[in-house]
């Protein structure tokens, strides 16, 4: 009996041990990170939800999807520039009718490449600033005015992040989507998870977080993986660190704290791109901070282009007759395509052109 006993430790040490090396076997050298992304432009960009859309739900609706807006958005975003958009994918949509799914991704990739921007997806979000932890496909709930985010919807829910019988289903989600597009040179990285743990799931997220990392080194796609640092726990970023090719983070303080940030994740001798910013009030703006990523050329995408639904306007937690904000928190444009500031679009436009000008001494490489 003892015998049988350490046999089966035995095998379950070995499966534990190659199932962490499957996690880490594609990652990408320092080397061959760093040739990639000397090849790229200053990545300079914007996280992307149409102003249609209370949530990603609603963006990828069958109900809702609109390529005609997004078309017309995006159009504003070439004008100022801005090469790279980022965007949080909704499982709930795909599991609904996946062919759909895969055929609205690419159709909207097609409106990215017609306006010279790279797509930087997010296949799961864990984010919810509402009462509803689990989306639901269909038509969407209107906005509740001075709510923040009132309606948005996690992916793909914290129900299905904590019930680990369906993972098989997010296995096939992670796979079907990374494999359609793993060639594909409109998509300039995957962002696998956006804020995991966040929404008051904590720790209960770090099962499901290592299984999508493990599931995407298999499909070990042409593009970099990467997975959001975005506040201090300890456990999720030593994950965050050991398995991402490329180091993204989120920073939206002002200019000495994300000076701060970005020497702490300059240790890990990895390209550096801020994947969420821009927060007016915490001096998080375009003329405090936006220089500090052109000159380090670290790529950086601002939240978020036209305000809409979302109400991103408000600061975060803001509810219904709490007091008003008279400066806006995200977004560049109002609903009608005129710019919050337009000396804000004008420094944007001004670096962005800059940066296709000059040639930037290679400082971070392999050797330093």
């Amino acid at each position: 009996m003892i015998r049988i006993r350490l046999a089966l430790l035995a095998l379950l040490l070995m499966a534990s041990v190659f199932g962490y090396s499957q996690n880490t076997a594609n990652k990408w050298t320092e080397e061959r990170i760093w040739e990639w992304y000397n090849k790229q432009p200053w990545l300079c960009g914007f996280n992307y939800i149409p102003a249609y859309a209370i949530n990603y739900t609603a963006m990828w609706d069958k109900t809702t999807y609109d390529p005609a807006a997004i078309d017309r958005e995006l159009a504003l975003a070439e004008q100022s520039g801005m090469n790279t958009l980022r965007v949080v994918l909704q499982y709930a949509v795909y599991e609904d009718d996946p062919q759909y799914f895969l055929k609205t991704l690419d159709g909207f990739m097609k409106i990215c490449e017609k306006h010279h921007i790279k797509f930087m997806p997010a296949l799961f979000d864990d984010c919810s600033f509402g009462i509803t932890p689990d989306p639901k496909v269909g038509k969407q709930p209107e906005p509740l005015k001075g709510w923040y985010a009132w309606a948005w919807s996690p992916s793909p829910g914290h129900s299905m992040v904590t019930d680990t019988t369906t993972y098989p289903k997010l296995e096939k989600y992670v796979k079907a989507v990374i494999s359609r597009f793993k060639d594909d040179k409109r998509v300039i990285l995957w962002d696998l998870y956006n804020e995991p743990t966040n929404g008051g799931l904590g720790t209960t997220t770090l099962p499901l977080l290592k299984k999508v990392i493990s599931w995407a080194r298999e499909i070990n796609p042409s593009q970099p993986l990467s997975i959001g640092a975005f506040d201090n726990n300890q456990r999720l970023n030593d994950i965050i660190t050991a398995h991402s090719d490329v180091i993204t983070f989120h920073e939206y303080g002002n200019r000495e704290t994300l000076l701060k940030t970005i020497d702490k994740y300059k240790k890990f001798k990895r390209p550096l791109i801020n994947t969420e910013w821009m927060n007016r009030p915490f001096k998080s703006t375009i003329p405090d901070v936006l220089d500090v990523f052109y000159e380090n050329k670290i790529g950086c995408t601002l939240w978020g282009l036209v305000n809409g639904k979302t109400q991103t306007e408000l600061p975060w937690g803001h509810r219904p007759g709490d007091p008003e904000q008279k400066v806006w928190q995200h977004d560049l444009y109002h609903g009608d395509f005129k710019a919050y500031d337009s000396d804000e679009i004008s420094l944007l436009t001004k670096l962005i052109k800059q940066s296709k000008t000059e040639s930037y001494t290679k400082e971070h490489t392999h050797a330093h």
